[in-house]
């Protein structure tokens, strides 16, 4: 098993101690969003873990990412082609919405959204710095991304699924959003492997993924499991499926 960069456990122990006030330290996550009230809700018998602020957002381009996470080799994994209409739920500062962007070029697009304008800003700058121009911005709630039905060929969950206030109603959303052929790709952090070094609350099973996703008329139709830290999972309609066997 890969050891935890030194980097990573400093950051996290200090998201620790910025986040505990109060609350006993079992409790402590990442930075919650500006103004939010604390989420303490609980879904499918997991709790609802809190949303990463735009304060953290350093975090997220942290140098040693690629190292730790294999964010390239998870990329290639989408199967995205140009042409193809990619899009980011929970984008962040668009760590993997650029090069998204970058995979479905020329004539396709890369479609971010976030619950935060502030880390969209961050996007757009960084879109800007790198001369990507086919990424668009949309600002989505907790529980609607605000997609276009029909839109995406890919919709990718990079470690936000377990923030969600309410998956159900967000999977419903997502599935009308889903192209003909569009699939959900489910990237999270491995409860199973105890030395993955993330909170127990911004991790989930496999088994936790199939039933809650498999409550919401999705199915798993493949995965893939070499990355370092991560499942990485891949869902269609189960209706679809259904369809086709008609």
């Amino acid at each position: 098993m890969r050891r935890a960069s030194t980097a990573l456990i400093l950051f996290v122990a200090a998201l620790s101690i910025a986040c505990q006030g109060s609350r006993p330290s079992s409790e402590a996550g990442p930075p919650p969003s500006a103004g939010a009230e604390p989420r303490a809700g609980y879904y499918m018998g997991r709790r609802i873990a809190q949303t990463m602020s735009h304060e953290g957002a350093g975090w997220l381009v942290r140098p040693e990412r690629e190292a730790e996470e294999s964010a390239a080799r998870m990329l290639r994994e989408l199967r995205l082609q140009p042409g193809d209409v990619a899009c980011d739920v929970g984008a962040g500062n668009g760590y993997h919405t650029l090069e998204m962007a970058k995979m479905v070029a020329p004539r396709g697009r890369a479609i971010a959204v976030d619950i935060q304008p502030e880390m969209l800003r961050l996007l757009d700058e960084r879109a800007r710095a790198a001369h990507v121009t086919n990424v668009q911005t949309l600002l989505g709630t907790s529980a609607d991304p605000e997609l276009p039905a029909g839109t995406c060929d890919l919709i990718l969950l990079s470690d936000v699924y377990h923030e969600l206030d309410d998956p159900a109603a967000m999977l419903g959303h997502l599935e009308r959003a889903l192209s003909a052929r569009g699939v959900l790709a489910l990237l999270e952090f491995r409860a199973e492997d105890p030395g993955v070094p993330i909170k127990p609350e911004h991790k989930m099973s496999k088994k936790q993924i199939l039933l809650e996703l498999g409550a919401s008329g999705f199915e798993e139709v493949r995965s893939f499991d070499e990355l370092p830290w991560q499942h990485l999972m891949f869902f269609a309609p189960r209706r679809r499926h259904a369809g086709s066997r008609r």
